[in-house]
């Protein structure tokens, strides 16, 4: 089992890059985000939990997502590709833990560094599948048909977390919790800075760079 992280604020190009990583690799991608997503649909109680953290702009608390994460980890195999997981480095440790029970470890990390005020640019555009999770743009990447998903033809949303107030209360939180990753990354010489603010294949070459 290989494992590459993916780190960087919301809106750094992650989701974005774990497509094109799945389809030339053929890794797992391990979102979080989807994570969440199935247990909201299912009003699993930890569902109905993560519903009320993200309708207040708030992270899910780390016993709580660590809590889910290893009940899927239990349903998959193979390579993954880790995406918005680690956020903490109480989480990092603890993902350490849970690959060490797998007699694996983690092989990447790639952090995506990019402007903040790009950040808010690409987050208030963003538009969102509720049912595959894939991610649109109104004007960078927009879906071929208005507000609705290429894949699957449903209704596209946009997330109530995503507006400005919202995104300025993630991104201090983000700062404040998921930065720190960065330096722990780089003490486990798996660390790899990715210019996310250049656009198109610049991003994937420097991904592909990495893993060549």
């Amino acid at each position: 089992m290989r494992n590459i992280i993916l780190l960087g604020a919301p809106g750094s190009g992650k989701g974005t890059q774990s497509e094109h990583l799945v389809k030339q690799f053929g890794f797992t991608h391990l979102s979080t985000g989807n994570i969440i997503r199935d247990n909201i649909n299912q009003k699993t109680p930890s569902g109905l939990l993560c519903q009320q953290y993200s309708e207040q702009g708030k992270l899910v608390p780390d016993d709580l997502m660590i809590e889910m994460v290893e009940q899927h980890l239990q349903t998959i195999s193979g390579d993954l590709i880790w995406d918005g997981f680690p956020r903490t480095i109480t989480q990092a440790a603890k993902l350490d833990q849970l690959l060490q029970k797998l007699n694996s470890k983690i092989d990447h990390t790639l952090y995506f560094e990019i402007d903040e005020r790009k950040l808010f640019d690409r987050i208030v555009g963003r538009l969102t599948c509720p049912t595959c999770g894939r991610t649109y743009h109104r004007t960078a990447f927009p879906p071929k048909v208005e507000w609705v998903c290429d894949d699957d033809q449903t209704p596209l949303v946009q997330r109530k977390d995503d507006s400005e107030e919202k995104i300025k209360i993630r991104l201090a939180t983000y700062q404040n919790d998921t930065v720190p990753l960065v330096q722990y990354y780089l003490n486990q010489q798996v660390l790899t800075v990715i210019d996310a603010d250049m656009e198109g294949y610049a991003v994937w070459d420097q991904i592909m760079a990495v893993l060549k």
